[in-house]
């Protein structure tokens, strides 16, 4: 399993998987929905994929003496860690914002969402929908992945939608407060969104492997 991670991270990834890391830096960005950071992270792994059905590397990897759930367990592993080295830069940045930035003019003034805990809480829902709709149904064939692609895309904008939304409904105002108003209610919705994240990445790393194991490539 080892060797299988340090393989994808080494010669299936793609380096726009790691360069697309720098959408993390959107957080930074007023009057912008910021989480399309998160979602350029997920589409710089969606490279990582592409680049690997181009060389065949599903194909490559099943003639490995490993077994068929490593393989898709390694490439489970990858996406989370890429998505929590993104997370991790999310969420510094967002204590910049909430802290020495919290009064700067821009983000006093921001119309769009706020960098937040509920903020990073998304950032969590959208990458768990990413590894469900995508890196799930990619491993349906093992070979397409535009449809899984595009079934995240629309998951994706629903939640950008929701998470811009959610701030201007009655009783919600605290979720744009740039300094974090009843930040323990918004922690406890990070730790929320922190279990589905691992629950729905693990119950899809499950149901890929079973599908695998079945797929004759």
């Amino acid at each position: 399993m080892k060797s299988l991670l340090i393989k994808e991270c080494r010669l299936a990834a793609s380096p726009l998987s790691y360069i697309f890391l720098a959408g993390a830096l959107m957080t930074l960005l007023p009057g912008y929905p910021i989480l399309m950071g998160a979602f350029f992270i997920c589409f710089g792994v969606f490279h990582s994929f592409q680049n690997g059905r181009e060389a065949n590397d599903v194909v490559y990897s099943a003639l490995l003496p490993v077994g068929r759930g490593d393989i898709v367990r390694a490439k489970y592993a990858f996406t989370c860690l890429i998505q929590l080295a993104g997370f991790f830069l999310c969420a510094v940045l967002t204590a910049l914002r909430m802290t020495v930035l919290s009064h700067a003019a821009p983000y006093v003034n921001n119309a769009l969402m706020n960098a937040t805990p509920v903020f990073l809480a998304f950032v969590l829902l959208l990458y768990a929908a990413f590894n469900v709709l995508f890196v799930g149904g990619f491993f349906k064939t093992a070979y397409k992945i535009g449809l899984p692609f595009l079934a995240f895309g629309v998951a994706a904008l629903l939640l950008i939608a929701l998470a811009e939304t959610l701030p201007h409904l009655p009783g919600l105002a605290f979720l744009h407060n740039p300094a974090g108003e009843r930040l323990g209610l918004q922690l406890a919705l990070l730790a929320v969104a922190a279990l589905c994240y691992a629950a729905a990445t693990w119950l899809a790393c499950a149901a890929a492997v079973r599908r695998f194991q079945k797929l004759d490539l």
